[in-house]
């Protein structure tokens, strides 16, 4: 595919008339697009008028996160491959310049004008003036909140005129499904919509990140790895990655990795369809990896047991998947912003994934990071004394592994014929995705010890790690698709019984048994509304179940208080690698 521009027709919206409801969908969706179109003011235009100093609003978050280098042990490779890691880290770069201009605009138009160290370095960690893990609120002064689209919309674009589009357009959109993807949303001058490609948007940048990967195509000497790096250098200046993904799916043996390009969708919050563009740059961790190549056997059969009825587990994952463990050395872009990554399991290409599954990257020393400095304090706050004991990085790192497992597991398709999952869901798609993840993860691993597959530490361990882990991740915030899906857990657990507190101490107990059942009603609840593509039973499981309540909240401020950190920031490059 080259660079394209589609011109698109703009079109009228009829009012809709109030509604004598107190809260329905229609409500819920004027809602959502007087927000847009409130928030959706131009980045630029949000920054005081005047080219005064900006200064912070609010300091009281500077201090959420925890420092920790990114390095790993380098003396098994290659002169070569230590130059391939330092190239790649060049290419990285420019998805990160990338990122901002996705995410807010460009990076040196706010950087400029901040003077104060520690509010820039804030702004650097979020990737602009929004606070990634308190819902998006500004932290630096004269800034309204984040726009639900950042910066993939024209800034007076509502969401109802984009969906008349999609609905004018259904069957051009079913002959281009990528084209959403990869665009930004743009006005032409006579003020019609078009979608822009990244290719042509951000053609120079692009051709620099493409030359630097097929430069490291000349050092790498894993045929695999090179291939991959050709095509994912030819990906970034044509604008079609699919070629790539699957050659990402033959790479097998290279000791080298890197993820790049425009990935994930979650910073697209109006739709969840435009692609964020990322990196990470990892080394792979030989003895890890070993222990855990036996698990994606046993995918198909997982998929047959999944806890609900047939037609929602008709697709079958593809066998050619694996999963393997890292060192992480270099985040850049949509990765690094706010929350840090610590599992990887992509492609997210529908059609690569049903016909070759997908790889999962277990990040293990950022996974270790969070563990040793968030997740074992958290659990000593809030979780029972006796049951202390099940708090274990195999069990977080076993957790964390078959979230991005299950990622495969279920359907891609709806089953009447709405489309594809994703886009039948629409914002709400990310969330529910990775609540199933999540909940499918524990319930794979409960049938793998069930079946004496899994020898080592006990399920009890996974139980109470994973539930120290919702409180982990709910801190993450309303802006987050994992923190969004570990509310709706935490308040689905609490109805279940799945979990007790203990009125003298006021710390957390799981319940064995009702765990158990819970893990298997919530798993057949979002599996359902998947394959159904119910985006209003979806929207409405979000919003009663998808907020920090009063309970919820009083428990995060024990861990404020305890001064636990939220996450991680990296210190990371050449220099801490020792690498030119």
């Amino acid at each position: 595919m080259t660079a394209y521009r589609y011109t698109i027709a703009l079109f009228a919206v009829l009012s809709i008339s109030a509604c004598s409801k107190p809260v329905d969908n229609q409500t819920i969706q004027e809602d959502a697009d007087k927000k847009a179109q409130a928030s959706s003011l131009p980045q630029e235009s949000k920054q005081s008028s005047s080219p005064e100093a900006l200064t912070a609003s609010n300091k009281e978050r500077f201090d959420i996160y925890a420092d920790f280098t990114l390095t790993t042990d380098l003396s098994h490779l290659s002169d070569n491959q230590k130059k391939l890691i330092g190239v790649l880290i060049d290419a990285s770069k420019i998805m990160d310049e990338l990122f901002w201009r996705q995410a807010y605009g460009k990076k040196s138009t706010l950087l400029s004008r901040i003077p104060e160290q520690d509010t820039k370095k804030f702004a650097e960690i979020n990737y602009g003036p929004w606070d990634r893990l308190n819902g998006d609120k500004p932290f630096i002064k004269d800034f309204k909140e984040k726009p639900l689209g950042a910066n993939f919309y024209p800034e007076d674009m509502t969401k109802a005129e984009y969906e008349a589009w999609q609905k004018s357009h259904s069957e051009w959109l079913e002959n281009n499904k990528f084209a959403e993807l990869y665009t930004m949303v743009e006005r032409d001058s006579s003020g019609n919509l078009e979608l822009v490609a990244y290719s042509e948007k951000f053609s120079e940048e692009l051709k620099q990140a493409s030359d630097l990967l097929l430069k490291a195509s000349e050092l790498a000497d894993n045929e695999e790895f090179k291939n991959y790096l050709k095509l994912r250098a030819k990906a970034l200046t044509s604008n079609d990655y699919q070629a790539s993904d699957f050659a990402w799916m033959d790479m097998k043996t290279n000791p080298i990795e890197v993820v790049i390009g425009p990935i994930e969708t979650y910073e697209d919050m109006l739709f969840g369809y435009r692609t964020a563009f990322e990196s990470y740059v990892l080394v792979k961790d030989l003895e890890w990896s070993k222990k855990l190549a036996k698990f994606a056997a046993f995918l198909p059969e997982l998929q047959k047991g999944l806890p609900v009825e047939d037609k929602y587990k008709a697709e079958m994952p593809g066998t050619d998947a694996d999963l393997n463990a890292y060192d992480v050395v270099y985040y850049a872009g949509h990765s690094n912003a706010g929350s840090k990554t610590i599992a990887i399991n992509l492609p997210n290409d529908e059609e690569v994934q049903l016909a070759k599954g997908t790889r999962r990257l277990q990040l293990k020393n950022a996974m270790r990071a969070k563990f040793d400095k968030i997740l074992v304090p958290i659990a000593q706050q809030l979780i029972s004394e006796d049951q202390q004991q099940f708090i274990t990085f195999d069990a977080f790192f076993g957790n964390t592994m078959f979230h991005e497992v299950a990622h495969g597991l279920g359907i891609k398709n709806t089953i009447n014929g709405n489309g594809m999952v994703r886009t039948a869901l629409k914002e709400t798609a990310s969330p529910l995705e990775e609540g199933k993840a999540d909940i499918l993860g524990l319930y794979m691993i409960s049938e793998l010890f069930e079946k004496g597959e899994i020898t080592e530490g006990k399920l009890m361990d996974n139980y109470v790690t994973f539930l120290a882990g919702i409180f982990r991740s709910v801190r993450f915030g309303a802006s987050s698709a994992h923190g969004r899906a570990n509310m709706v857990r935490f308040n689905f657990f609490k109805e279940a019984g799945a979990f007790e507190i203990e009125p003298e101490t006021g710390r957390f107990k799981v319940n064995f048994e009702k765990m158990t059942k819970a893990i298997g009603d919530l798993s057949n609840l979002l599996l359902t509304i998947q394959g159904n593509g119910d985006y209003e039973r979806a929207s409405q499981l979000l919003q009663t179940k998808g907020t920090i309540t009063a309970e919820l909240k009083l428990q995060l401020d024990k861990l404020t208080a305890a001064n636990i950190p939220v996450d991680i920031v990296f210190n990371q490059g050449k220099s801490e690698l020792g690498i030119k």
